[in-house]
C-alpha cells in the first residue's frame, strides 16, 4: 500500500476502518481505480443518467449544481443507492445552505460576514450549511474560500475573500470549518496557493501568486499552515501559478515549463504535502478553466494533475474521452501504480473518516421527511438580516448629511452606475435592479424618487431612423447646474457590477450628465456599491460612500433604515476599501 498514514490528523482511522480502505481497493479492478479518481459535474438528475455515471464510470465523487432540495434529496439517494463504492457528493456552500439547494438558506458572501469582525458569523456560515447540505445527502463541500485578497481589481474573488488580512482570513476560516464539521461535512478549503494577487480569473485566464517564498509563507502559507494544523481534510487545488516556489524546489526549471498548482508537482507535492505536512485529499478546481486546458493537451492535464499530487480530478469534459485519457496516461507511465494507489487510499480514507462505509446504501442519508424539515428554518433564515445589520459599512463620511429623512431631502434621484454589459456574472445576478428595489423603499418612506434614464437608453428607445443623429449629438446633452439643483435635494448613485474580466464601473460616452457622480459639490451625494467593495477607486470625488456586500431587499431595507438614521453603521471594511489611493481618502 502507498504510504499514507490513516491513522493521523485528518482521517484518525481505526484498524478496522483502515482495512475496510485496503480490502476496497485490493478489490477494484483497474477502471474501478481509475474512475474513483473523477468527480461528475452531472448534466441530468434522471434515475437512468445517474445509473450510467456509477455504474459506466465508477465515479468516486459528485459536485451538481443546486436544485429544490427534494430534487437534490432524490438525485443524491439515487447515486449512494447505485454505486458499489459510497460517493463524495460536494456542495459550493460559500454563502450558507443555498449553494446546496435552491431553497437553502444565505448566511452572507465571506466580505460580508467579515466585515462584522465577529467569527461567530462565520461559524453559523458553516453550521447552517452544514445543517441543509447534509440533509439532503451531501457530506463534502467547496468552502470555505481561503483566498487573500490584495489586489482590489481582482473581480473573482471580490466578495468571495474573507479579507486582505491572513489573520481575519485564518480566523473566519477555522470558525466556518468548525461549524460545517459538526454536521459531518468535510470542507474543502480553496483555491490554493492563494488568488487574490493576481487581477486575472483563472476561469479565463492564467493566474499567478507572484509573492516571493518568505512573502508567501507570512501570508497564504499562514493561512494554509493554520487549517492543516487544525485537522482540515481537504484542500481544492485552483489553477494558480507560484513560481517563488516552483523556482526553490526545483531551480532549472524554465520560465516555460512554470505549470499552475494543479499541474505541479513542486507546489502540490512538494510544498503542500512535504513543507507543510499536509496529509488530506486535494481536488482540482474545474478541468475546463482556461488556467488549466492552456497549460497542456487534454490527454495529457489528466494524468499529469494527478501525478502532480492531486487526488481527484474535478469534472469530465467527454466521459469517455476523459476516463480514455487517465487510463493512457496510467498504461504510458505518467500516472504510476505508486501515485495511483496513494490518490485511492486518501479518497477512501476521506469516505471512511465521514463514516460512509458503516451504513447501509439506502441509510447513507437521512429519513426524507426529517431531512427537508431542516431546509429554510426560520431561526437559520433570520442570520442573513442579523449579519446584514453588522456589516453594511459606511467606509467614506466627509459631508454633513445625517440622516437622511424626507423633510431634508424630498426629491430624491436615483442613478443606476453600470459595469461590463452581460458575463456570467450577469447569468446569475439577481433579475431585480437594486435601483429599483430602493425606489420602493424609499417612496415608502416617504420621498419623491426618480430613477435617472441614461441618454443611452433614451437613444434606443428612439425609432431607428433617428438613433444616428442621437448619437451624434451626444455630447450636446449637458443642461445647466440648476437642473440639478432646482429639481433634486439628493443624488444616490447604486453602482450593482456583476463579476466579469473586470468588476470596473464603464461611464457612458456622454459626460457630464448624471450617470457619472461630478455633482458632488452641487448636490449632496451618496454613491452605495451593493456587489463590488473596491468602487471608491472610481469615484474618488464622493464624499460619501457605501458598501453593502449585496443587492438583497433584505440588505437595502436595511440600508434605508441606516441612511435614516434608525439604525447605526456598524461594519468595518475588511479589505482596503480605498484602493491605496491617497485621493479616495479625501
Amino acid at each position: 500500500m502507498a504510504k499514507v498514514d490513516l491513522k493521523a490528523v485528518p482521517y484518525n482511522l481505526t484498524d478496522e476502518d483502515i482495512k475496510w480502505v485496503e480490502e476496497t481497493i485490493g478489490s477494484m479492478n483497474l477502471e474501478e481505480k481509475i474512475g474513483q479518481l473523477f468527480v461528475n459535474m452531472g448534466s441530468s438528475r434522471t434515475e437512468e443518467y445517474l445509473t450510467e455515471m456509477v455504474n459506466n464510470y465508477h465515479i468516486g465523487a459528485v459536485r451538481y449544481n443546486p436544485g429544490k432540495a427534494e430534487e437534490v434529496y432524490e438525485q443524491n439517494r439515487i447515486l449512494q443507492e447505485k454505486s458499489k463504492i459510497p460517493l463524495l457528493i460536494a456542495a459550493n456552500t460559500e454563502a450558507g445552505g443555498n449553494g446546496a439547494c435552491t431553497d437553502g438558506t444565505e448566511v452572507g458572501v465571506e466580505v460580508k460576514i467579515a466585515a462584522t469582525n465577529d467569527p461567530k458569523w462565520a461559524y453559523e456560515m458553516g453550521r447552517v450549511s452544514g445543517v441543509e447540505a447534509s440533509a439532503i445527502g451531501c457530506n463534502w463541500s467547496f468552502a470555505p474560500i481561503v483566498d487573500i485578497n490584495y489586489n482590489w481589481r481582482n473581480p473573482i474573488i471580490s466578495t468571495r475573500s474573507f479579507s486582505s488580512d491572513p489573520d481575519k482570513v485564518l480566523e473566519m476560516s477555522l470558525a466556518y470549518m468548525k461549524g460545517i464539521q459538526e454536521s459531518g461535512i468535510a470542507p474543502a478549503a480553496k483555491h490554493w496557493p492563494g488568488d487574490g494577487i493576481d487581477e486575472r480569473d483563472q476561469h479565463l485566464s492564467f493566474s499567478v501568486n507572484s509573492l516571493s517564498t518568505e512573502e508567501w509563507d507570512k501570508t497564504f502559507g499562514k493561512v494554509y499552515k493554520g487549517l492543516i494544523d487544525a485537522g482540515l481534510p481537504s484542500i481544492m487545488a485552483g489553477h494558480i501559478h507560484l513560481p517563488s516556489y516552483e523556482r526553490h524546489f526545483n531551480p532549472d526549471v524554465k520560465d516555460e515549463e512554470l505549470m499552475p498548482a494543479t499541474l505541479s508537482k513542486e507546489i502540490t507535492t512538494d510544498l503542500l504535502r512535504g513543507k507543510l505536512g499536509f496529509n488530506g485529499v486535494v481536488v482540482t478546481d474545474a478541468s475546463h478553466m482556461l488556467g488549466l486546458t492552456g497549460a497542456m493537451k487534454r490527454s495529457e492535464l489528466l494524468p499529469t494533475s494527478i501525478a502532480a499530487g492531486c487526488d481527484l480530478f474535478l469534472f469530465f469534459n467527454d466521459p469517455d474521452e476523459d476516463f480514455g485519457y487517465m487510463m493512457d496516461g496510467y498504461k504510458n507511465g505518467i500516472l504510476t501504480d505508486e501515485r495511483l494507489e496513494e490518490a485511492l487510499t486518501r479518497i477512501l480514507g476521506l469516505k471512511a473518516k465521514l463514516g460512509l462505509h458503516k451504513k447501509a446504501k439506502t441509510e447513507i442519508l437521512p429519513p426524507k421527511e426529517e431531512a427537508l424539515a431542516k431546509i429554510g428554518l426560520p431561526e437559520n433564515k433570520a442570520l442573513f438580516k442579523e449579519v446584514a445589520d453588522r456589516a453594511i459599512t459606511l467606509v467614506k463620511d466627509k459631508q454633513d448629511i445625517w440622516p437622511i429623512t424626507p423633510e431634508k431631502y424630498k426629491r430624491v434621484l436615483l442613478v443606476d452606475v453600470k459595469g461590463v454589459a452581460g458575463g456570467f456574472g450577469a447569468l446569475i445576478g439577481s433579475k431585480e435592479k437594486a435601483v429599483d428595489i430602493m425606489k420602493e423603499l424609499l417612496e415608502a418612506q416617504g420621498f419623491d424618487v426618480m430613477v435617472w434614464e441614461s441618454t443611452e437608453e433614451r437613444i434606443m428607445k428612439l425609432p431607428e431612423e433617428e438613433r444616428g443623429a442621437a448619437i451624434a449629438n451626444v455630447y450636446a446633452q449637458k443642461r445647466p447646474i440648476t437642473e440639478l439643483t432646482d429639481n433634486y435635494d439628493l443624488v444616490i448613485n447604486i453602482a450593482n457590477v456583476n463579476p466579469g474580466t473586470v468588476q470596473r464601473i464603464v461611464w457612458p460616452a456622454s459626460k457630464g450628465t448624471p450617470d457619472i457622480p461630478f455633482y458632488v459639490h452641487e448636490l449632496p451625494t451618496i454613491f452605495v456599491s451593493v456587489q463590488y467593495p473596491y468602487h471608491l477607486a472610481d469615484v474618488p470625488q464622493v464624499k460619501t460612500y457605501i458598501n453593502t456586500y449585496d443587492s438583497r431587499k433584505q440588505t437595502l431595507e436595511l440600508l434605508v433604515d441606516k441612511l435614516m438614521g434608525k439604525s447605526e453603521f456598524k461594519g468595518e471594511s475588511p479589505v482596503d476599501a480605498f484602493c491605496g489611493f491617497i485621493d479616495t481618502r479625501i
